[in-house]
């Protein structure tokens, strides 16, 4: 039986003096997370400047449902930092101690994007009920509509950006953000109906919009948590698995995948995979189909960071 340790052209290939050298070209996972920094970067320009203009127009009207889309933007903005500290971090080479680098911090800052979505909730809610016992009249309507639409606006630009670089580099963490701010533009179109609902009489308009804002965070709450947690304990989505197996089975000479196992570290995958071949092949013959192995493997996941193939011949 020979074991074969295959790196994919995403990581570090070391030669013999067990230093690592790149010739003539940036590394691709500095390159992956200098793209997900400038998303990042952009998404905070974006949201500070809708934030600013509503929190302006909360200070003429009082309205609760705007104070609960501010309060979103806000957080949503917030989140930039863990996950920008996630993408800078994962710049540091990988150590002794560190062997397998620090893609991990990418899903921790994606446990405190899920953290902040729920504590917006909760923050929602209680204001929201405030407001049935404690009734306030709400002033410049017209301002309010207007904060509204640009709530909406602002937030699904940054969504569909986030969502567009977060598939872009596989980064599970940006795209529960881009989810997040897709919400919100959502709930800025609820601040819309609150303007209507108060303008035609129905003081009542403002909580209950304030409250259904808190049930569509909760919802962002689960989904996201889902996809955050589901990495942490390393998960891999089963479509994921069945192009990995699709690709290996694709080399005419593995007769069998005897095992096929993954696991996500940041926006990064590594791979271990057992396979079976012609029992009276050489080793020469064992190393060539390995790296078939790996060319399929890097041509269906241009996201793998190490693939390591033991070949049982």
């Amino acid at each position: 039986m020979a074991t074969l340790t295959i790196a994919s052209p995403h990581s570090h290939p070391h030669q013999d003096s067990g230093h690592s050298h790149i010739h003539g070209a940036i590394d691709p996972t500095i390159a992956t997370s200098d793209r997900g920094l400038w998303a990042v970067k952009w998404s905070l320009v974006g949201l500070l400047i809708t934030s600013i203009l509503q929190a302006g127009v909360f200070w003429l009207s009082g309205s609760v449902a705007l104070l609960a889309d501010l309060i979103h933007n806000v957080g949503d903005a917030m989140t930039a930092l863990p996950l920008g500290l996630a993408f800078w971090a994962s710049r540091w080479k990988p150590t002794e101690r560190f062997a397998y680098g620090y893609g991990r911090l990418e899903d921790l800052a994606g446990v405190a994007i899920v953290a902040i979505i729920f504590f917006s909730a909760l923050i929602t809610a209680y204001e929201s009920l405030d407001r049935f016992y404690h009734p306030q009249p709400l002033h410049h309507l017209g301002a309010l509509a207007i904060a509204a639409i640009i709530g909406f606006i602002g937030n699904e630009l940054v969504a569909i950006f986030r969502m567009r670089v977060g598939r872009e580099i596989n980064s599970a963490a940006l795209m529960a953000d881009g989810q997040h701010a897709m919400a919100d533009g959502l709930v800025s179109l609820a601040v819309l109906l609150s303007a209507i609902g108060v303008g035609l009489g129905y003081a009542w308009a403002d909580p209950v919009v304030g409250l259904v804002i808190t049930a569509m965070l909760l919802k962002i709450v689960w989904e996201s948590g889902q996809t955050i947690f589901t990495r942490l304990l390393d998960g891999v989505e089963p479509e994921v698995i069945a192009t990995l197996r699709h690709a290996v089975e694709q080399v005419a000479e593995v007769k069998a995948v005897d095992s096929l196992r993954a696991r996500w570290l940041g926006h990064r995958l590594y791979v271990e995979v057992a396979i079976a071949v012609d029992g009276h092949c050489s080793v020469q013959a064992g190393q060539a189909i390995a790296e078939a192995v790996r060319v399929q493997l890097q041509e269906h996941i241009s996201y793998l960071q190490q693939v390591n193939v033991r070949v049982m011949c």
